[in-house]
């Protein structure tokens, strides 16, 4: 039987949990958007945040990664606090953030912007890039050419390489399909799937919450502005209670 846990359910993942948030309220100066929200993400392993638009879930993201500050609650990185701190500390402490939007440095190369993702790296910056480039073969083929030249799925990928520079131990991804062919989509998500596996914990908000679902071990479905359910990704995919009354249609 289909076993859906409340929100203050633990997730059952075998694997060292690399983000902890406890509680959460924020918003943008008004009544919050997100209130005492709580989810975990395990490394290795990746947790998806689902529900209908206007749930809040970019907010939580957003308050996570330090673009917001939290007006209540916790944000742990491997057992450490790290609530409020601006995202720039946040990257120091193991938190690489994607945006939807403005991820990239248009103006730079490829390799440039790789550079730039390991600014707070002592050593080892073109050896990291080198790494990545085996990890995303076309960013290797296009490491001289400049941002803006690369199509939507090659920039999504190479925002996804920039924030794995530091080699952080979660990496935030909203929406990193968004505007994409349904090809660039499954080669997107090959590549989630492939820095899943090197041990980075992976925190998706995606608008095709039908393939979000399949690959994430753990999801979390929002609901204005606050948790509702959670469980194994393909349980809520296949619990059609779930999905008429929390997440609405699936998107093919």
């Amino acid at each position: 039987m289909t076993t859906l846990l409340s929100e203050s359910a633990t997730p059952v993942v075998t694997t060292a949990v690399a983000l902890d948030v406890e509680g959460i309220t924020a918003g943008y100066g008004g009544p919050p958007i997100v209130e005492r929200v709580s989810i975990r993400a395990h490394r290795g392993a990746i947790t998806a945040i689902v529900g209908p638009n206007g749930a809040g879930k970019s907010t939580l993201l957003k308050a996570i990664a330090g673009v917001i500050r939290p007006t209540g609650g916790a944000v742990r990185v491997e057992g450490k606090n790290v609530t409020g701190l601006a995202p720039e500390k946040l990257v120091r402490r193991g938190i690489a953030y994607v945006p939807q939007v403005a991820n990239v440095f248009p103006q730079l190369t490829v390799h440039e912007n790789l550079e730039m993702g390991g600014y707070i790296r002592s050593h080892g910056v073109q050896e990291r890039a080198e790494e990545l480039y085996q990890l995303f073969p076309d960013l290797k083929a296009a490491h001289s050419r400049r941002a803006e030249t690369l199509s939507g799925g090659q920039r999504t990928m190479l925002a996804m390489a920039r924030g794995l520079m530091v080699d952080p131990a979660v990496l935030i991804l909203d929406e990193p399909s968004a505007g994409l062919s349904p090809k660039f989509q499954s080669t997107v998500w090959e590549r989630i799937e492939q820095v899943r596996a090197t041990d980075v914990a992976v925190v998706v908000v995606e608008q095709n919450t039908r393939e979000t679902l399949r690959h994430a071990a753990w999801a979390y479905v929002l609901v204005l502005g606050q948790n509702r359910l959670d469980g194994p990704g393909r349980e809520l995919l296949h619990n059609d209670e779930v999905v008429r009354l929390y997440v609405g249609v699936l998107t093919k």
